[in-house]
């Protein structure tokens, strides 16, 4: 048995941004194959992008909220609609979440001087400890450990769900507030990114299995959008706990 496990018994993903992926390979593009060097450099580009974008929202912080709602239509019609024209909307993508994250690290810069360098220091740090961990057989990907990461990504983001509603109604949970010290917003903070953290795990076995497999070529760019949502979303959590610690 294949010691990747992203992709179940059935051949699908549990994870929904991987299981279009797989489930959708249009004859045109299974000439070429996905290699793991593609997909590699094709992360470095995004990345390129991102920090690209964050330079352009760090200096135009009015840019910030349309970079974050045009990422988030680039992300749902890479994952929902067509991920085999990732290779045209996950550079999109990276460039205006990073335009995004740019605006929002300048907030929290501004409230909490030299946070931006600790989060981003954090973030980079924990993508190479645990793609130590993951190459040197440290962190396997069992279905166990599958299914724990996947339910608590599940219940995080039912989290985020009933406080974005709550919050047109004047309310919303406290715990989630950047500016909340307490030890006990602290520890479901710390909890989250974990669960993120882990993910990039998720992301480093689909990446893999794909390129073992001889999937589409498109699946580079899509396996390095997968990787770049999860950067994301960890970078951002982790810019909440250090500003929670701050608070205190």
């Amino acid at each position: 048995m294949s010691r990747h496990s992203v992709i179940n018994r059935f051949g699908r993903s549990t994870n929904p941004a991987f299981s279009r992926g797989f489930n959708s390979y249009p004859e045109a593009y299974m000439d070429e194959k996905m290699t793991l060097d593609g997909a590699v450099n094709k992360t470095g580009i995004l990345l390129a992008l991102c920090f690209s974008g964050a330079l352009i929202g760090w200096n135009i912080p009015a840019l910030t909220l349309p970079g974050a709602i045009v990422g988030f239509i680039l992300a749902m019609v890479t994952i929902f609609r067509n991920p085999a024209k990732a290779g045209s909307t996950a550079p999109l993508y990276a460039l205006a979440q990073g335009t995004f994250l740019g605006g929002i690290t300048l907030m929290y810069e501004n409230a909490f001087d030299g946070i931006a360098i600790q989060a981003i220091g954090l973030t980079f740090g924990i993508l190479a400890s645990l793609l130590m961990c993951y190459k040197s057989g440290l962190i396997k990907p069992t279905e166990n450990f599958k299914l724990m990461v996947v339910a608590g990504i599940g219940g995080i983001f039912l989290l985020y769900l009933v406080n974005f509603i709550m919050y047109f109604f004047g309310s919303g949970f406290n715990l989630l507030s950047p500016t909340n010290g307490s030890l006990m917003s602290i520890g479901l903070s710390l909890g989250i990114v974990c669960f993120a953290s882990l993910s990039l795990v998720l992301d480093f076995d689909f990446i893999e299995e794909g390129a073992e497999k001889g999937m589409p070529k498109y699946m580079e760019w899509y396996g390095a959008f997968s990787l770049m949502v999860t950067l994301i979303w960890l970078y951002l959590e982790i810019l909440r706990l250090l500003s929670k610690i701050r608070s205190r």
